[in-house]
């Protein structure tokens, strides 16, 4: 079932802690399939070292195993909760990369003050109030943050979720908002950061959507 989803979703997976988002078995990558909606997603517990596309749990809109041996990631309902308010978003990462982190330890979003930031997601990302360690509150406190468009918040006191089109671009902004807070968090070593103007975040988002790539 979904084959090319599956590798997808093992695939990003083992980034998580290649690029140092993760360590242990936490965190997690999962995809939703566009025809069927089914959702694709790690299982629970077990080692990155260990996961093979054929390790991956497909589910239905409700949770329901559809096919795999495992059992879901244990943060299986706060992906659902974001697919079924946000029928935009066909890949979801959960991590707890360190300087991100630290910002959600904080209470603090992460400005917009990064080019490469902005030119991928157009805006900062968001702190989350917080929210019980339930599916349904945390995937709700997620998409307060980021409402119908944002895709990236950090949940306070937690880690990180980020969004995307597909796994793999979700994976990719998990990658650049680790990067912009380990940046801006070494800027601070010095002073205050700012936003870029929202005129200028608005600019670098569109330039980046018409322009990058093939």
């Amino acid at each position: 079932m979904l084959e090319k989803l599956r590798e997808e979703v093992c695939a990003g997976n083992r980034e998580l802690p290649a690029n140092g988002l993760v360590v242990g078995t936490g965190g997690n990558v999962s995809g939703r399939d566009p025809d069927s909606g089914i959702v694709v997603i790690k299982p629970s517990g077990v080692s990155f070292d260990q996961l093979e596309p054929s390790s991956m749990v497909a589910v239905d809109s409700e949770g329901r195993v559809l096919e795999g041996d495992l059992k879901p990631s244990v943060d299986l309902g706060i992906h659902l909760y974001i697919y079924r308010h946000r029928p935009d978003v066909f890949g979801v990462v959960h991590t707890h990369s360190p300087y991100a982190t630290s910002f959600a330890v904080r209470g603090e979003d992460l400005p917009a003050a990064l080019t490469p930031l902005t030119h991928l997601i157009g805006s900062g990302v968001p702190c989350t109030r917080w929210a019980t360690p339930a599916a349904d509150d945390t995937g709700a406190a997620i998409i307060e943050a980021v409402g119908d468009s944002g895709l990236a918040a950090v949940v306070a006191r937690h880690g990180v979720f980020t969004m995307g089109r597909s796994a793999s671009e979700a994976l990719k902004v998990a990658l650049h908002v680790e990067e912009a807070a380990l940046t801006i968090r070494m800027a601070q070593l010095s002073g205050p950061v700012t936003a870029l103007p929202d005129e200028e975040i608005k600019r670098c988002f569109a330039w980046y959507r018409e322009s990058y790539g093939q």
